[in-house]
């Protein structure tokens, strides 16, 4: 999809200082909730409510809501909605959880964005990244962590990059950061070669022994690059085939920033990427999900290239993530014109496995925006030209069951089904009045700040 010249902002709450940092389990303790009272659920009439049974951590009973009957919100494990609309939780699909925050912080504070492009975004992030400490790595990723789950989200993949400047700094305080919220959010931690595997002075022998290391570290989950820096095309080549076979051999999911262009003379990669996984043979060999994110030179595509590319995927597990407020800050061609996926066509019309995401919270890639999913999908009305009830349903999936699904997570549908898991976001607090959002196509448009977060049935964020 593509816009011309130029065309969310949450107010959060900033956690204070404190050191040591408890766990933020400590912080939002919670029992298990055996039932949700007095709910608004989406796909169903907003004027009716609903009651939410759990049990084992999964939806195990929904039933109309009874009003008059004696209050039981004083009883352990229940929790009266008050009308408001419980939806499936949050998912981050794409986020970078070393480099947030770094216009934000002092210890950043000189490097600030004077030319607003990759290059410079790239320079920058070096110079951000020699000076990366446990320390710094540990508070901003907290922070990162913190806010998303008082938005609704229980799952993300957190990329964290391993090269020769950092070695496994990034990635060891991705594990540690894994671990303190394992209970409350399922961080899934991909090892990530930003720079070039086989480009540079030493041919890339550094990177490359560092992310096969990586790749065998427990609480790696997924290995993922970026082929499009290499120096050239035949190196290009040998960075997706050495990519991929790393991914198959240590049987992890593969996740790459592919296509971040908008050059319609550029070959996509889309192509020589589909005719090596075929070529190791990915499904014969029970190759895992495969996520691709950017992809923005597939928005030169005409129908008879979508159409191409369906039957190319046939049934490879491979999912598209669009990265909107990012790529339309950094994709613009000379005459202005900038791109993105255009995402909800590609599910509704071509039905390719996507979703959107966050993908960099104040840096200089992206930095405008929040932790809040929901303001991407927000942000995807205006994108996509998505207004309808379906359109914002989709959007709303594109942060959530899709999100998970792209990353090979378990998911809850928006049809809240017996066995679905029991991760929930509920919105608004009680005293809103007509402000409150009754309908998931109101959450899409103004999802608010105030929200509850429940996952695995019980209540961690509040």
């Amino acid at each position: 999809m593509q816009f011309g010249h130029d065309t969310p902002d949450a107010t959060v709450q900033s956690a204070k200082p404190r050191g040591p940092p408890p766990r933020y389990s400590d912080v939002y303790p919670s029992g298990p909730l055996r039932k949700i009272t007095g709910v608004r659920l989406p796909r169903k009439s907003p004027s009716t409510l609903w009651d939410v049974s759990i049990g084992d951590g999964k939806i195990s009973a929904i039933g109309p809501h009874t009003p008059g009957h004696p209050d039981i919100s004083y009883v352990p494990g229940v929790l009266h909605a008050s009308e408001r609309l419980l939806a499936p939780s949050l998912c981050h699909a794409h986020i970078h959880l070393d480099k947030c925050f770094l216009l934000q912080d002092p210890k950043f504070s000189d490097l600030e964005i004077k030319d607003g492009d990759f290059r410079e975004a790239m320079v920058l992030t070096s110079k951000a990244k020699s000076r990366f400490e446990e320390e710094d790595l540990l508070r901003r990723g907290r922070q990162l962590i913190e806010e998303s789950i008082q938005y609704g989200v229980t799952a993300m993949r957190a990329f964290v990059e391993v090269d020769g400047e950092v070695k496994f700094k990034c990635l060891e305080s991705g594990l540690k950061l894994k671990q303190e919220f394992k209970d409350i959010c399922e961080i899934q931690i991909c090892a990530f070669a930003q720079l070039p595997l086989f480009s540079g002075e030493d041919g890339g022998d550094e990177i490359r022994k560092l992310i096969t290391d990586a790749a065998r570290r427990e609480g790696v989950d997924v290995i993922g690059s970026t082929p499009y820096v290499e120096q050239d095309e035949a190196k290009t080549i040998m960075n997706l085939r050495w990519i991929s076979t790393a991914a198959l051999f240590n049987r992890k999911p593969l996740d790459l920033h592919l296509d971040y262009n908008l050059d319609k003379e550029k070959v996509p990669l889309i192509w020589a990427t589909l005719e090596i996984i075929k070529a190791q043979n990915w499904i014969e060999r029970n190759g895992k999900v495969i996520t691709l994110g950017h992809c923005t030179r597939l928005t030169q595509f005409a129908r008879e290239d979508w159409n191409r590319l369906k039957q190319e995927i046939g049934d490879l597990p491979i999912s598209f993530v669009g990265l909107p407020t990012s790529d339309l800050f950094m994709m613009r061609t000379d005459e202005g014109v900038r791109g993105t996926l255009p995402i909800t066509k590609m599910i509704k019309e071509y039905k390719f496995n996507a979703a959107i995401a966050v993908n960099n919270i104040g840096n200089a890639f992206t930095p405008q925006g929040t932790c809040d999913p929901l303001s991407v999908a927000s942000l995807g009305v205006a994108v996509y030209q998505a207004g309808t009830k379906s359109d914002s349903e989709t959007l709303y999936e594109c942060v959530s069951s899709r999100a998970k699904a792209a990353i090979g997570l378990r998911w809850t549908s928006l049809d809240l089904n017996i066995g679905d898991p029991a991760d929930f976001v509920l919105f608004d607090r009680t005293n809103v009045g007509w402000r409150r959002r009754k309908t998931i196509k109101e959450a899409v448009l103004d999802g608010g700040t105030s929200r509850q977060t429940i996952r695995n049935g019980k209540l961690i964020a509040y």
